[in-house]
């Protein structure tokens, strides 16, 4: 864009940076620290002023009192994947997010980590407007991310992005809950002319993972005071396979129970092996984003953007094996020990396939209760007793109609929606009071489905196919934001800012299909209820809160040589209480080529409404057995039950509100002849960290209730209480199968501490121009303490201070010469443990990417690259065998090896 079209556009330019660092279309920053090459004529035609972090209008990078990095659209966009959450672990050392291959519901929006932290303790911006989380709260999150709801940043599509700020510090003064390990504001490309277009395709090395990315992005002017942006993408990812035949799955092939030909009807996805686990498939993603802005006169700018976009994951879960010894699943295959002469049930006796009673249990004709396994390898049902139970109608089994197991299929169909509209300008007050009024409105939707599975109480009724439900986040925003500059006679005007913003959040349960939830008729048999992997939901259930907050930003160059800021912010949960934060930051130029900078603030996290308020049943691999986890509310009949028990045990009554924090930074910037560096040392303790603890004993809270009654199953207890008019039935629905369940509450502490170091090189080589930029991060987190009323497990304290490296680094050296650029990137990734599978010590590795741009013609550019050259993989899992997971999925760059990818952009 020509911003000189506009005479006021630099004005209000100034303003919004002032004020909220919005949508107003901004120059290309191109400012230490920078990952980004721009060519050197470029450079010269912009402005280095950052809109993340501070609300002075002329704040360049390298004079910010805290860090903040700049990437810009086109560097951002060098990488083999088009999902932006991978874009942004190459670009940003301390951002981790893994690839999802087993883990519910998180497998459709994939939780990340930034500086080791949960993923809502990163805040998102869009144009500097707040993004509304997504509407998946991950339950099985890797340790690190368990319980997490974050924002869905797969949404964006990265041909909509001018530029990325990264700001390295806390920041819940300045922009409310969440802001505690940093803030990524993506800001959108606000061009009022031209055309560019993008197909990308690509693959691995293994010939699996096939992927295509169509994008498009346009400007338009709106008359001669406006313009208006448009985005579009279509993307498709294929999954890929990296498992292994699981060694109960060998034995049943060695024994002749299974065939290689058997596969294909075990799954629906590969003949290769019976068990899921590799890179999901994503399918139908479509994203759309609008970007625009109009003069309505010389002091007032109307502007809006949003989004709309779709796709469609499709992960996998465990085998479920029939009839091996020690690997069946329960409720479903798995009975009781029986007496392999009998097979009636007996303590002493061998494991057996269990068996149902149709009629019911004393009703006509009776049942064996389980068919003893034998033959050779222990693998096979034994015959008579098979042979009993098909001949009787009213005798049922799983081994009957589905005798060679089964691999449920599980996704969602995510949608994603945001609108926000503003008004912005001067108000002729004094040397002018500059305004910010903004509205906005977004939503994040899950619809679950689930295939190739059974709700084993159902018996020979059951479907194959479930609608589990849906969850959605709703969020809806307004801010009333401004700023003013008086001089105090200070270097220069103290900057004022101040403002209110009330939000509001609501959170959606949509019921699934009657049979993903229903208590079938053989319950009481011991086969278990819903759709078996992923139980439906039972009730459609809608839970809301909000929140208002005032803030003060004061900021100034005290001299030429000190700039110091400062923010308050208070805030206000209709649901959780009050907070009042703070932030001191300062830089002292101790000359014009070394600067010394640090902060100090408390932050906050707040929990969601989701969090509060969620239902859930997952099934979780847990020392190697497959076992259901239920999460209830804290506030729920259960959850309150379940508070009652722990308070007995004399530790107190666990309770959910806000997270605290404290943040400590410091830094140093250096520039030398061609070089700049920065290295930054951080210190981020949290208090009160939102976590679902240790898992309750369902029959243990129960039998506290009931007086110390020692109830024999969950359902009698719930059937005598009701009848003792101590609970209402009607509060536990569907749990009465439930053995263990736990709750999100305030639990442990920890304190992450850490280093950044950014730097970069330019020069000129070859007769063409080049450029070496260094990023990297150290970063660890301790566990202070686990908490007393609902502690976190060893596991999770294991997984939060060692399932990340400690270390990561990119080195990238990019060189433009002629018609030609090049890009060479190693990227370093520290030892690590994988703790999931308690394999301690996996090494470093280090993985190069490299590509090459080639001008075809002045509008046409060819390109190819490679991510992973050397096709680098994790440590293999030394016991793959178990669960077929060949390699970890907490892997911090993944496990598809080597990728490949063309790319052709058309640009006028």
């Amino acid at each position: 864009m020509n911003n000189n079209k506009y005479p006021t556009r630099k004005k209000y330019n100034r303003i919004t940076s002032a004020i909220i660092a919005s949508s107003i279309p901004l120059f290309a920053v191109l400012s230490a620290p920078v990952y980004a090459q721009e060519s050197e004529e470029k450079a010269e035609d912009v402005e280095n002023i950052i809109v993340t972090g501070t609300r002075m209008s002329n704040r360049s990078a390298a004079d910010s009192p805290v860090p903040v990095d700049v990437i810009s659209g086109d560097d951002f966009r060098q990488n083999s994947s088009s999902d932006v959450q991978d874009m942004l672990r190459t670009n940003v050392p301390s951002f981790d997010v893994n690839t999802q291959p087993i883990s519910d519901a998180a497998t459709i929006v994939r939780p990340a980590n930034m500086r080791g932290l949960s993923p809502d303790n990163v805040l998102v911006l869009v144009n500097g407007k707040r993004r509304h989380r997504g509407s998946i709260i991950s339950f099985l999150g890797g340790g690190i991310s368990d319980g997490a709801q974050g924002v869905d940043i797969s949404a964006i599509p990265s041909l909509a992005l001018k530029q990325v700020e990264v700001l390295r510090d806390g920041a819940s003064s300045q922009y409310g809950s969440d802001a505690i390990a940093g803030v990524l504001n993506f800001l959108l490309r606000d061009n009022d002319e031209g055309f560019e277009f993008r197909a990308n395709y690509g693959s691995t090395y293994e010939g699996d993972g096939d992927n295509y990315t169509i994008s498009a992005n346009a400007g338009f002017s709106l008359g001669a005071d406006g313009f208006v942006n448009i985005t579009g993408e279509i993307r498709d990812v294929e999954g890929t396979v990296r498992s292994v035949v699981r060694n109960d799955v060998a034995a049943m092939v060695d024994a002749g129970y299974l065939s290689q030909s058997d596969f294909s009807t075990i799954n629906t996805y590969t003949n290769e092996v019976p068990q899921y686990w590799g890179q999901p498939d994503v399918e139908d993603d479509y994203k759309l984003f609008i970007n625009s802005a109009y003069e309505l006169n010389d002091k007032t700018e109307l502007y809006l953007f949003g989004n709309y976009g779709k796709r469609t994951v499709t992960g996998g879960f465990f085998y479920r094996n029939p009839v091996t010894e020690g690997s069946q699943r329960g409720g479903v295959y798995a009975g009781p020990l029986v007496d392999p002469l009998t097979g009636m049930a007996d303590p002493n006796g061998v494991h057996s396939v269990l068996v149902g009673d149709l009629d019911g249990v004393g009703v006509g004709g009776s049942c064996i209760d389980g068919i003893p396994i034998g033959g050779d390898g222990n693998v096979y049902p034994d015959p008579t007793f098979l042979a009993q139970v098909l001949a009787d109608d009213n005798c049922f089994s799983f081994i009957e109609t589905i005798p060679t197991g089964f691999v449920p299929r599980f996704g969602g169909d995510n949608e994603d929606m945001a609108f926000t509209v503003g008004v912005r300008g001067d108000l002729e007050i004094g040397n002018g009071l500059g305004y910010d009024f903004s509205a906005q409105r977004g939503s994040n939707r899950t619809d679950f489905f689930i295939r190739n599975t059974i709700n084993a109480s159902l018996g020979p009724d059951t479907p194959r196919d479930f609608v589990p439900g849906g969850q959605e986040q709703t969020e809806t925003l307004v801010n009333l934001n401004f700023v003013y500059g008086i001089d105090v006679g200070l270097a220069s005007d103290l900057n004022i800012a101040f403002g209110a913003e009330y939000r509001e959040e609501e959170f959606d349960l949509f019921a699934g299909d009657e049979a993903s939830y229903a208590l079938g008729p053989l319950a009481s048999q011991g086969f278990s209820s819903s759709s078996n992997g992923f139980g439906g939901f039972p009730n459609s259930t809608s839970a809301s809160q909000d929140s208002t907050a005032v803030y003060v930003d004061l900021e100034a160059d005290v001299t030429e040589k000190l700039t110091l800021q400062a923010a308050l912010r208070r805030e206000d949960f209709s649901e959780f209480g009050d907070t009042t934060d703070f932030k001191l930051a300062g830089i002292f130029h101790v000359t014009d080529d070394f600067r010394l900078r640090g902060a100090y603030s408390t932050g906050f996290h707040a929990p969601t409404a989701g969090q509060a308020n969620i239902t859930n049943v997952t099934t979780q691999n847990v020392n190697g057995v497959l076992i259901d986890q239920g999460t209830l509310p804290l506030s729920s009949a259960a959850g309150q039950l379940a508070a009652d028990y722990i308070e007995s045990q004399g530790n107190g009554r666990p309770d959910l509100g806000p997270e605290e924090a404290v943040n400590f930074s410091f830094g140093i910037s250096v520039d030398v002849a061609d070089m700049h560096w920065t290295v930054d040392f951080y210190n981020i303790e949290l208090e009160n960290r939102v976590a679902l603890g240790a898992n309750v004993n369902f029959l243990d809270a129960l039998n506290y209730k009931g007086g110390g009654t020692n109830y024999a199953t969950v359902s009698e207890a719930l059937t005598e209480l009701d009848a003792s008019g101590i609970i209402d039935r009607q509060d536990f629905i569907g749990l009465d199968d439930l053995s263990q369940f736990r709750f999100f509450s305030n639990s442990f502490d920890t304190t992450t501490r850490g280093i950044d170091i950014v730097g970069n090189y330019s020069f000129d080589l070859w007769e063409g121009n080049s450029r070496i930029t260094l990023a990297a991060n150290y970063n660890e987190t301790e566990v202070d303490d686990v908490g007393t009323l609902n502690p976190i497990g060893a596991g999770r304290v294991a997984a939060i201070e060692d399932l990340l490296p400690n270390l990561r680094g990119n080195i990238s050296w990019t060189h433009t010469q002629g018609a030609l650029r090049t890009l060479v990137r190693a990227n370093y990734y520290g030892g690590w443990d994988d703790t999931g599978n308690g394999v301690n010590g996996i090494g470093a590795a280090v993985l190069i990417d490299v590509e090459a741009k080639y001008a075809y013609t002045e509008n046409l550019d060819l390109v190819v690259g490679v991510n992973n050259l050397f096709d680098e993989y994790p440590d293999e899992n030394p016991s793959a065998g178990s669960l077929g997971q060949l390699y970890s999925e907490a892997s911090p760059f993944g496990f598809n090896g080597g990728m490949w990818y063309v790319q052709a952009r058309y640009t006028y």
